[in-house]
């Protein structure tokens, strides 16, 4: 594994984000939808757009912004300013509409989607906050806002190849949010926050880089110029859970991978990760997956997300 935790993660899961529609709206206006999507993002081409969300509190979007949304239920987007009467406009849905009028100023939004497979689902969604907030004013709002304009071209350019190219470009805008210099302690406890906290980062990268080894408290506390009463905590907070049991899922990550993807047998799987049998091996992924190795197999080569 690379030092790259991050990459080391998104190679792991089967992550898709597609753009689910564009539109251009002037005037005061306001579009509502529920949203049954795990992740979801907005993207402001142009303008300034407030978003609310369920509970959260509203989220004012300028030109470059991105939201990524995590299990929301329900999103409403509102432009034009605060005064005249408000139009409500349908969200398009898988292609680009310009609902113009007059030819004043318009907003131009982009909303994407993110598919994930089992795995993705526990590696990314369980680690990201009800609403994340890029701000194109920031660091990165070159890229974040090169990678809008590559969406808006793709999608009102028809040119060969542009399905393929929106994916990709959804993906890298994922990524960027994800890449977002939020505080540590503001992730909720999951893998982001984890793989974030520089003062873990060895340890994690001994238990990525030799997943096979019997990591000891005393060996990761080392690792991380930490007693073992303060690393433990620290560890458990940032992750949910201790650093033991971070090692089991990791060794269950890398194990769906090898199972969806390569041909090893069970017991030699078992062997590369730690484990002294296929059948401790076996109980292990069954407790922590909720199936066995093998059925998991047979349904891991089932065609991935498109």
């Amino acid at each position: 594994m690379s030092s790259d935790h991050l990459s080391d993660l998104l190679n792991l899961v089967d992550v898709r984000a597609t753009l689910s529609g564009m539109m251009t709206v002037d005037g005061r206006w306001t579009t509502r939808a529920t949203t049954c999507d795990r992740l979801k993002l907005i993207g402001v081409v142009q303008g300034r757009v407030t978003l609310r969300t369920d509970d959260a509190v509203a989220v004012n979007l300028e030109s470059g912004d991105v939201a990524v949304l995590y299990g929301r239920s329900w999103l409403e987007l509102r432009g034009g300013g605060q005064t005249g009467l408000i139009r409500e406009v349908a969200p398009p849905v898988g292609y680009a509409e310009d609902l113009t009028t007059d030819g004043a100023p318009a907003e131009v939004v982009i909303g994407g989607h993110v598919d994930l497979d089992e795995t993705g689902q526990v590696v990314l969604a369980e680690s990201l906050p009800p609403v994340m907030h890029l701000r194109g004013a920031s660091s990165l709002a070159q890229r974040v806002q090169r990678s809008l304009r590559f969406l808006l071209e793709e999608t009102t350019g028809g040119a060969a190849g542009s399905t393929f190219a929106l994916r990709q470009y959804s993906q890298l805008l994922l990524l960027e949010a994800l890449r977002s210099p939020a505080p540590t302690e503001d992730l909720p406890p999951g893998w982001l926050r984890v793989i974030s906290d520089e003062q873990l980062r060895p340890a994690v990268a001994a238990i990525h880089s030799d997943p096979r080894s019997r990591w000891s408290l005393a060996d990761l506390a080392r690792a991380a110029h930490m007693s073992r009463t303060s690393f433990a905590e620290r560890f458990r907070t940032a992750a949910g859970l201790p650093p033991r049991a971070y090692l089991t899922r990791w060794r269950m990550m890398l194990a769906q991978r090898s199972l969806r993807n390569l041909d090893v047998p069970v017991g030699v799987l078992a062997d590369q990760l730690g484990y002294g049998s296929e059948s401790a091996f076996s109980n292990a992924f069954k407790r922590e997956v909720g199936v066995s190795p093998q059925n998991f197999r047979v349904r891991g080569r089932r065609p991935t997300l498109v």
